[in-house]
């Protein structure tokens, strides 16, 4: 039996929404795009919503429509999916990392206001595995620097601050739909905001540049095919109505494994942080200070040739080669964000684990470290 790291949960109605969709005129920039972007904008709480083809790509649409480019610098975590770094060079600007809280994982607060200069136009917090601690302290220092916030939200759908939802905290959110997120729509994204401004700019840049009024054929500026289909956008609809329950299976998995793992003094097991609704995206727990890299590797590894899917969530973004030779980065540079990659352990997860499949994984992740001590 294999125990896979992610599994989409998909049913009946999605199947059913989708090939309605197929048997209608309207594949793409039809009925059910307006209506995904709607139920999307009431559910998060946001005046207006915008469909992407990917969380990546609304990222990037974001820092157009605020005029970030060259010269600009943009503040971020380098504890994250590659995406919120590139997203900021493919507007031409330049990411600037800040070390993270070494609790919630999420960028510190504490070290933002250094990192900041004349060239500094935004901030782009990730919650990262879906954790929003910190994220009101972040906006609270943009604010006092005229800094516009783009969250990265793409895995905290659910997730709520002091009962503020994930998403209504910045200038701009983004949320992303790709299969091992919350919900999913195949792939894809979407943009919230309440300034219809920044919203309509993303609605031309998505669709080649086209404005209001302009035709199939008139291009009122650079632009690009960012769509998102109907077919994809059926599938979101019916998922997002299912939200509430796809949160309660995943906060019930996450139980099973707080449950399971926690007399074990060689693993630091993630919970909820005061004061948060947590929407769980993945089970990450990290191994106890006294582990080096090529244990967690070798335990990586042992759990994968007993047909158990894990992952090493995530490699510091500034270490990625391409990053390190483009912009200088080294080892040490981020203390913190290193320290927990090297331990790191993402166990499998999704919507429709069974409790027993928990206690196999936990089991097994026993097992192997009696045989990897520090």
């Amino acid at each position: 039996m294999r125990i896979y790291l992610s599994r989409p949960d998909i049913t009946e109605k999605e199947i059913e929404a989708v090939c309605a969709v197929l048997r209608s005129p309207s594949l793409s920039l039809g009925p059910q795009l307006a209506e995904f972007e709607q139920a999307f904008a009431k559910y998060i709480g946001t005046k207006r919503a915008v469909g992407v083809n990917s969380g990546t790509s609304g990222l990037f649409l974001c820092m157009l429509a605020l005029g970030i480019g060259p010269g600009d610098e943009v503040i971020t975590t380098p504890f994250t999916f590659i995406a919120s770094a590139t997203s900021i060079m493919m507007a031409g600007a330049r990411p600037v990392f800040v070390d993270i809280d070494p609790v919630s994982l999420n960028i510190d607060p504490a070290k933002i206001e250094a990192a900041i200069t004349a060239k500094t136009k935004a901030v782009l917090p990730v919650e990262v595995f879906g954790n929003p601690a910190g994220l009101d302290k972040v906006c609270e220092i943009a604010q006092k620097r005229n800094l516009s916030v783009i969250e990265d939200s793409c895995e905290a759908l659910g997730s709520a601050l002091d009962g503020k939802k994930v998403g209504t905290f910045g200038t701009m959110s983004v949320f992303g739909f790709y299969p091992n997120k919350q919900i999913t729509t195949g792939e894809g994204g979407m943009i919230l905001t309440d300034d219809d401004g920044l919203a309509d700019m993303c609605v031309s840049l998505r669709n080649q540049g086209r404005g209001k009024g302009s035709g199939w054929l008139g291009h009122d500026r650079l632009g690009y095919n960012f769509r998102l289909s109907d077919i994809n956008c059926a599938l979101g609809i019916v998922q997002l109505s299912r939200i509430d329950q796809i949160k309660a299976k995943r906060r019930q998995v996450a139980k099973w494994y707080q449950e399971m793992l926690a007399d074990d003094d060689r693993l630091i097991v993630p919970t909820e942080p005061n004061g948060c609704d947590m929407s769980w995206f993945v089970f990450v727990v990290r191994l106890a200070d006294g582990f080096a890299l090529e244990q967690r590797n070798r335990i990586l590894q042992a759990m994968k040739s007993r047909n158990i899917q894990v992952g090493n969530y995530f490699p510091p973004v500034h270490l990625q080669p391409f990053m390190a030779e483009r912009f200088g980065y080294k080892q040490g540079d981020f203390p913190v964000t290193e320290a927990v990659s090297r331990r790191t352990i993402a166990l499998p997860f999704h919507n429709n684990l069974t409790k027993d499949e928990t206690a196999i994984v936990c089991k097994t992740l026993k097992e192997v470290l009696d045989k990897n001590q520090p």
